[in-house]
C-alpha cells in the first residue's frame, strides 16, 4: 500500500497550479480549464484518502465529482462559445458588455 503523503503533495500542488491559473488568466478557456484541473485534484483527493482508509466512499465522490464536471464544460463552454461570439475575444475583462 502506498502512502498517502505522495497523493496530497500531488493534490495540492494541482489545486494551487488550477488556483493560480484562475487568478491570473485573462483568457475564459484557460479560467475554464483551471476549474477542471482544480476538480481533478479533489477528486484525486478523494480516491487517495478512500483507498487509504480502505473505503469506496471515495470512489462514490468521485463519480458524483465526474458528474458535475461534466455538467460544467457543457454549460461552460456554451457561455463561453456565447460570449466569444458576441464579444469577439477571450478576455474576461470584456465580460461587463453581457449585463443589461
Amino acid at each position: 500500500m502506498m502512502a498517502l503523503g505522495p497523493f496530497l503533495i500531488l493534490s495540492v500542488f494541482l489545486f494551487v497550479a488550477g488556483l493560480i491559473g484562475v487568478l491570473t488568466r485573462r483568457s475564459a478557456i484557460l479560467v475554464f480549464l483551471s476549474v477542471e484541473l482544480m476538480l481533478n485534484s479533489a477528486s484525486l483527493l478523494f480516491l487517495a484518502f478512500g483507498r487509504h482508509y480502505g473505503d469506496l466512499q471515495g470512489a462514490a465522490f468521485v463519480l458524483f465529482v465526474m458528474a458535475v464536471s461534466a455538467a460544467e464544460a457543457a454549460v461552460g463552454m456554451a457561455i463561453v462559445v456565447a460570449f466569444i461570439k458576441r464579444s469577439k475575444t477571450t478576455n474576461i475583462d470584456a465580460a461587463n458588455l453581457m449585463k443589461w
